[in-house]
Formats: structure tokens, C-alpha cells, sequence
């Protein structure tokens, strides 16, 4: 692993911090996303300069209670301060004691995985919410932050509760590093290798810094890889162990099931549960929002073009890329993996590799649309909605699928293609773009622009056509930053 010493990216998110600083009175933050996604790390960039407090919970384990975990927040107290280690038996006692260290001044305070500190005490928050109130709101100048990584947690516990309504100055989900930020990375690590191959590891991590700083800047993406992936020793091998035990941990098999299902391709509600065999609605339709609300999978709604209305039509996408490729290469093989029997892989033999490749491609392209929209010239307060887009057979019109559907409100809907390919790309696809656009059902006065969105070259067939609009090639689009 590369230590990388710079700061990159998160300017938005920093200049939301950074407008804390201004008020006149006490601040309480939450901050969610995904483990490895850069919570604390931002928060520690945040408090540069200032007197910072980080707190992290302990992680899950059969054997953890509530009082190891007050046991294990006294000592990160002692580390960080002059008090003594005691044996708190209960969280009122802690947060006074805090509280005494940050009634003044400019302080920081960082709460770390805070589903895994209170997991064991159903007062937890309770006594949080009494300490902020009665404590640690009367320093003006507080910052006080609750990071954590199971969204849904956070989402029904803090932001939804009743117990801390009103009190929340600023929440953030942090998602994936922008293509911009991402080539950044690339360039801190020391990574030299061509678009495609940096396009090629984001298929495989997505836009995780963590994963990007593991990056060795002297081997290949396929050699980076084989040795994250299909080493015994490899970093990725026991990730999916560290990171969706307390997504799956209490939703058991049904969980797993959904995004089992959802590694081959984006379905809808009925399909999922009729290829799980669970009935739908109730508990089910709980467990696909909770993994909506931990950024795991996307619910892509589709929409009116006439009207510009939301319709009640949606299909869910796994948008990890890590845990799409996680589940579709690692895990079936692990055992071997462990075995030291991957060690040499060729990953052109993986099956189905340009299939699942491209469904990574897309998820790049959509957590992305802003550079699309750009290279389009389209300004973004110009479009009325843009998406994966989809209609169903009827007896008026055929079934539809786009990619991705930009539509403006000039009556022109873009046609966006997005398509991975080591190879050039043939006349095939533009054949497969008629056909979408052709089954499209368009209002009277409506202009369609076919995109294609591709990695790779394209055959001179392909640049010559007069059918499409324009090209993207998303592999100069991470030079251009």
C-alpha cells in the first residue's frame, strides 16, 4: 500500500464542514456511507489545526458487550487526554466526563462507527441525545460528529428519530470518488498505467479511496488484480467478511439473496422476489430499501417523457461495483483462492468477463453523468430527468431499454449506449441502438439523439455512422482533469 499523504478530493463535502465553523452556536453532524469510503478521514482533514477527539466503537463479535465497548471509548479517552482509565458502567458517566474536556473553545469530536458503540445499550442514544442537550451544546464553538457505516442504522435510529429532530445541523452521505478525484488517486499512488487500465481497476473497486491506495504502482491493472483478488493473501479475499457482516448480519439470507440476484443485471421488484422465493411487499420491500440506503444497490425510477412525471416503474441495480465482483469471482472460488490455486489466474478466462465488466461500466458511467452531461454540452439545469430508462410491452407500444435517457426541456431526449469492449467496437451495437430507439415511444414533436458511451476504439463503420450523434469515449474523459 502507497501512503498517500495529500487530501483529495471531497471539496463539496469540506466546504459543508467548513460553513460549521461560521455559526454561532453548537453543531451536531452525521455523516454515512460505506466502510472504506472515507468517513473519518474526512472528518480528520475537517479538524486539521483544531483540538480533535476521535472515538471508534468496537467491531461485531459474538463475544463484545456493551461494557467492553465503554471500556475500549475510556481508553481512546485516556490516549487522547490526561484522565484516567476507569471502569465507566454507564454511558451517562462517560459523556460528562467528556463533556468537561470540550465546555470551551473550538473542539472537534468524533463519534466512529457509532451503531457498533451503542449496539449492545438500547439507552445509548438516549443518553447521547440527554448529554448533548444538557452538555455539550452550551459550547458554541462544538462540533460534534456521528459517523457510521450501516445507513440504515444511522437513517432509523438518529436521522428518523424523534429524539434527535431539530438538533441535526448537517448530514452527508459520502458516495464514490468522482472520475476526477479518482485520477487524482491514480496520480498520488503513482500509477502510470493508460486509461484503460486505470477504467479496468474502477470496474473492480469503484471510486473507493481505500481500495485505490492499495494500488501498486509498479505492476499492471491485471497483475494489481490477480494480487488483491486471487492471491491467498490478498487484501480483497476477507474484505467481503470486514465489510457486509453488519450489512447481512441481522437480515440473514434474504439479503444476501437480493444482491445475489441483482450480480447479473438490474430487475425489478416482482423479479427479484419471485427469483428468491419470497413473497413480495412487507419485510421484503424493507430489506430492498435498506440496501438502497446503504448505497449497495440503486432503485432507478423511470419516468413520463411526455409529462416529465416519476412513474411507479423502477428496476434495482447493484451499484458496488467491489461487491458485484466480489460475488461474482472471489467468492465462488474462495476456498480455492485460500488454497493458493488462483495465484495465477488469467483473467481473460474469468467468464463472462466483458459482460460483468460492462455492467461495472455502467455503474462508473452513471456515478459519472455529470462529465456525460458535459461532453454533451447539456447544461444540467436544462434536463428534466436523466436515467436508466425502461418501458414495458403493452398493446400500444414494445418493450424498452436505454442505458441511459437524458432528456432536456427542449424536447430532445439523449439515447446514451454504454458499452465495454477491449476490442473496437463493430456496427453491432449501432444495429442494437436502432432498435431502442426505434421500439422508443416518443410525444409528437420530440427528437431522439442516439450517444454511445464506450472504453476502447471503435471500427471506422462505427465513426463514420450518420445514425449516431455523437461519441464518448470515457477513457479520455479521466485525462481530461
Amino acid at each position: 500500500m502507497v501512503e498517500v499523504a495529500q487530501f483529495i478530493g471531497r471539496r463539496k463535502e469540506l466546504e459543508y464542514l467548513k460553513l460549521l465553523l461560521k455559526k454561532r452556536t453548537a453543531s451536531l453532524v452525521v455523516i454515512k456511507g460505506r466502510r472504506r469510503i472515507g468517513k473519518s478521514r474526512l472528518v480528520e482533514e475537517f479538524a486539521e489545526g483544531m483540538t480533535f477527539y476521535q472515538f471508534s466503537g468496537l467491531p461485531p463479535d459474538e463475544k463484545t458487550t456493551a461494557q467492553h465497548q465503554r471500556n475500549e471509548f475510556a481508553h481512546q479517552l485516556s490516549s487522547q487526554t490526561s484522565f484516567p482509565v476507569l471502569p465507566f458502567e454507564d454511558w451517562h458517566q462517560i459523556f460528562v466526563v467528556l463533556g468537561e474536556k470540550i465546555k470551551t473553545g473550538r473542539v472537534i469530536v468524533l463519534f466512529d462507527e457509532i451503531s457498533w458503540m451503542g449496539s449492545h445499550d438500547s439507552n445509548f442514544l438516549g443518553k447521547l441525545k440527554n448529554a448533548w442537550d444538557m452538555y455539550y451544546k452550551k459550547n458554541p464553538k462544538l462540533i460534534l460528529v456521528l459517523c457510521g457505516s450501516v445507513s440504515q442504522w444511522i437513517e432509523k435510529n438518529i436521522l428518523s428519530s424523534t429524539g434527535f429532530f431539530g438538533r441535526i445541523a448537517q448530514e452527508i452521505a459520502l458516495e464514490e470518488m468522482s472520475l476526477s478525484d479518482c485520477k487524482q488517486m491514480f496520480d498520488a499512488v503513482g500509477f502510470k498505467g493508460s486509461s484503460f487500465e486505470k477504467l479496468m481497476l474502477l470496474g473492480v473497486t469503484g471510486g473507493i479511496p481505500w481500495y485505490l491506495e492499495n494500488i501498486h504502482p509498479k505492476m499492471s491493472a491485471i497483475e494489481n488484480i490477480k494480487r488483491l483478488a486471487f492471491d491467498k493473501n490478498g487484501l480483497f479475499v476477507k474484505e467481503y467478511d470486514k465489510i457486509f457482516h453488519d450489512l447481512f448480519s441481522s437480515k440473514g439470507m434474504t439479503s444476501k439473496n437480493i444482491v445475489n440476484v441483482l450480480v447479473q443485471g438490474p430487475k425489478e421488484y416482482d423479479e427479484i422476489a419471485d427469483e428468491i422465493g419470497y413473497s413480495s411487499g412487507g419485510p421484503f420491500s424493507t430489506y430492498l430499501e435498506e440496501l438502497v440506503t446503504s448505497g449497495f444497490i440503486a432503485k432507478d425510477n423511470s419516468w413520463s417523457i411526455k409529462t416529465g412525471e416519476i412513474l411507479k416503474l423502477y428496476r434495482y441495480r447493484l451499484r458496488d461495483n467491489f461487491l458485484r465482483f466480489y460475488l461474482r469471482y472471489i467468492g465462488p472460488k474462495r476456498s480455492k483462492i485460500e488454497k493458493g490455486r488462483y495465484a495465477d489466474v488469467s483473467i481473460s478466462t474469468l467468464s463472462e468477463w466483458e459482460a460483468v465488466m460492462g455492467l461495472q461500466f455502467e455503474n462508473l458511467v452513471l456515478n459519472n453523468r455529470a462529465q456525460i452531461l458535459r461532453a454533451l454540452k447539456i447544461n444540467p439545469a436544462d434536463v428534466i430527468e436523466d436515467n436508466p430508462y425502461f418501458q414495458r410491452k403493452t398493446t400500444r407500444h414494445r418493450g424498452c431499454q436505454i442505458d441511459y435517457l437524458i432528456q432536456t426541456k427542449y424536447k430532445t431526449v439523449y439515447a446514451c449506449e454504454i458499452k465495454f469492449s477491449q476490442h473496437a467496437i463493430g456496427l453491432k451495437v449501432v444495429d442494437e441502438l436502432k432498435q431502442k430507439v426505434k421500439r422508443l415511444t416518443l410525444p409528437r414533436g420530440f427528437v431522439c439523439h442516439p450517444v454511445l458511451v464506450h472504453i476502447g476504439g471503435l471500427s471506422k463503420e462505427v465513426e463514420e455512422s450518420e445514425f449516431l450523434f455523437h461519441t464518448i469515449n470515457f477513457s479520455t474523459l479521466l485525462e481530461l482533469f
